[in-house]
């Protein structure tokens, strides 16, 4: 398309959205002539063809590229996101919901077009795609090609649009269910009048039917407390908090069912929402609970969970003053310290910090007034920009302010400043060690601070880095950048979210690796966390994907004395972790005709397969269960752990003079 064509197509499509009706918010000011002349228009049909997505882009949760005219027949909502934005995520539960609402006649499309340059790689969408639990089509719009053809400016922004391929309206921001509720059910009934919907279910292969359930899924804070021993982790994506040892890294604690709520109670019936960061008071732990919009206290003499601050809701209002913890709304709060009895809050929604005074339980903003941007000055005049990660040397807050790209500090005093340490602005970021504004990070998401050093979690560059304040210099430490997971010298990460110190060695949470690192402060190698007591991690139905089952062909041996064996075949490049208590689980359904030598049931530990297992058959029908519990891994890998809970049945039928004397039963595990 020519220049002249380019132009022309924008000038039309900002007519359209300046006829949006009134249920949308307009994304262009809407000219109150041309609004009189919508009066005769219809509402709910559009009257420009939207343009198609180009050939040539990679697409995600599909096994198949898209067009339009595949789409003809159901209404379409166009997303145009990028996966750092804090208001691209609060989009995210509203599209779900609306997506459940209207599963026959709706497909959301989500157009990803990057503002940081590693959000552009596909794989790197992918692995958003499955920490923020997307279940529809997404196009790579790597060169921003639709972004341009929507004429699009800001994240996010969304576009309706008709079962016969034509914009009906747009808008820009978060807070959209109502507004797309209201005019997607009159779209739909305005064309269940023409016959044009059509109800018939799109068949998408998603992302995460094709990636193995891990241990830890998208881990994205981690806190370690030498005084009590203890490492925490926030496993985000299993909605849960894991408490190990120091000592030797084995499970202490669970916290957590792994269902999405925000349940209080006992650590066993308690429910979280991704929680992120966390604070130790020696007694209890405190925890940004984000996707719920709370701050949770973990009391572990109790043993139980209580909401502090937040309902559940999230609060859209600008300016909000706070007000009694349990009656105050607030919006994705990332991460914690604790600093004179009170908790100081990285609040990412609002691009803020807050502060919870935890003997009144009052909870207020600190420091930000509410404007995405990079301003240094007092405190309640600065501009703030989705702050993510948080700490303190006693006198400053250090922060790791991502939409900028930015460390960060801000006065205890009330009378202080915030000032800008090291970093960007808005569009500036990069992976550059230097001083002050002139160092480089790319959307930095976790900070430590200890002996006058801020540990840094580059997340988006895949290094960890110290910055000084004393004299504001940034230097890289550990990572060489490229995203992946190696260990020692030379080590690689993928998009780390959270750093903290104890005994000489920083521990991170290695986000899209799905597992913890370890870095030797004074040496700099860099080890993965062996977790011991995995199957504390997977007793919970809830936290894990459980229950594939298999049905075998029927197999017919003769009465007696005969040999079971069990083959498992794994995928090349892969292994059973021999750190972990894999386990096969023999029982059969009719003991008088199959018994097991240890009778009706016998469970088989850390498994070496083939297994041979004696079984005494008397005529008749039968089966064996064999109920699979495998902790695997990449051979090269063994710290990267992934789980499998299969059960698989054989048939049996029992032959009096037959004379086979041999069974097989073999799980043969294809990557998904």
């Amino acid at each position: 398309m020519n220049n002249q064509k380019t132009i022309l197509r924008r000038h039309a499509l900002c007519l359209v959205m300046m006829l949006v009706t009134g249920l949308l918010t307009p994304t262009f000011d809407v000219n109150a002539t041309v609004q009189k002349e919508q009066t005769a228009m219809s509402e709910f049909e559009g009257k420009m063809t939207a343009p198609d997505f180009p050939q040539g882009a990679e697409w995600l949760n599909t096994d198949r590229p898209l067009s339009l005219r595949d789409l003809r027949g159901k209404v379409v909502v166009l997303d145009f996101w990028t996966y750092c934005c804090i208001n691209c995520m609060h989009v995210i539960p509203d599209l779900k919901k609306l997506e459940k609402k209207y599963a026959n006649e709706l497909v959301v499309i989500g157009v990803h077009s990057a503002k940081f340059t590693t959000e552009k790689g596909t794989d790197n969408i992918r692995q958003a795609i499955l920490r923020y639990e997307i279940e529809h089509p997404v196009i790579n719009d790597r060169d921003m090609r639709v972004w341009q053809e929507y004429a699009v400016h800001s994240w996010p922004t969304l576009f309706v649009i008709d079962p016969v391929g034509k914009i009906v309206g747009g808008t820009s921001g978060e807070g959209i269910y109502e507004a797309f509720d209201n005019i997607i059910s009159k779209v739909i009934e305005t064309f269940d009048a023409k016959k044009l919907i059509d109800r018939n279910p799109l068949k998408l292969r998603l992302e995460r039917h094709k990636t193995p359930a891990s241990i830890l899924s998208f881990p994205g804070k981690v806190l370690a407390d030498a005084g009590s021993n203890q490492l925490f982790i926030a496993d985000s994506n299993h909605n849960r908090i894991v408490v190990l040892s120091l000592n030797d890294s084995s499970v202490k604690e669970v916290v957590g069912t792994g269902e999405i709520g925000i349940k209080d109670g006992a650590f066993d019936a308690a429910s979280f929402n991704h929680p992120q960061g966390m604070a130790f008071d020696g007694k209890r732990l405190y925890a940004a609970d984000t996707e719920n919009h709370a701050i949770r206290m973990v009391d572990f003499q109790k043993r139980t969970v209580t909401t502090l601050a937040g309902n559940g809701e999230q609060s859209h209002m600008f300016g909000a003053t706070g007000g009694p913890g349990n009656a105050t709304k607030l919006n994705s709060p990332w991460d914690l310290v604790l600093h004179g009895g009170a908790l100081f809050i990285a609040m990412a929604g609002p691009h803020q910090l807050w502060k919870l005074d935890l003997k009144t339980n009052e909870v207020h903003p600190y420091a930000g007034n509410g404007r995405e941007r990079r301003v240094d000055g007092p405190l309640a005049e600065a501009s703030l920009a989705q702050p993510s990660g948080i700490t303190t040397d006693g006198k400053k807050l250090y922060f790791a302010d991502s939409e900028v790209s930015s460390i960060r500090s801000a006065d205890l005093d009330p009378k202080g400043e915030v000032e800008t340490i090291v970093g960007g602005d808005l569009f500036e970021f990069g992976d550059r060690d230097g001083k002050g504004l002139d160092a480089r990070l790319q959307h930095p998401l976790g900070v430590a601070y200890q002996d006058g050093v801020v540990y840094v979690a580059d997340t988006y560059n895949n290094r960890i880095k110290r910055v000084t304040p004393s004299d504001r210099t940034l230097k890289s430490f550990v990572g060489t950048g490229d995203p992946g997971l190696q260990d020692g010298d030379k080590a690689k990460f993928d998009e780390p979210g959270g750093v903290s110190i104890a005994k000489g060695h920083l521990y991170v949470a290695d986000t899209n690796n799905h597992v913890i690192r370890v870095v030797d402060v004074k040496t700099g190698k860099v080890s993965t966390l062996n977790i011991l007591g995995m199957e504390k991690l997977t007793a919970r139905e809830k936290a894990m994907p459980r229950g594939e089952k298999i049905e075998l062909p029927q197999q017919v041996v003769g009465a007696g004395e005969a040999t079971l064996t069990l083959q498992l075949g794994l995928p090349d490049g892969y292994k059973l972790n021999p750190l972990a208590p894999s386990a096969v689980r023999l029982s059969s359904s009719a003991k008088e005709s199959l018994s097991l030598s240890d009778g009706a049931e016998q469970s088989i530990k850390q498994p070496h397969f083939p297994v041979e297992v004696a079984v005494k058959v008397n005529p008749g029908q039968t089966s064996v269960r064999a109920e699979f519990v495998l902790y695997y891994c990449e051979s090269e890998k063994e710290s990267l752990c992934y789980f499998k809970d299969v059960t698989v049945t054989l048939p049996i039928k029992v032959e009096p003079g037959n004379n086979n004397r041999k069974l097989a039963l073999a799980y043969v595990f294809k990557m998904p």
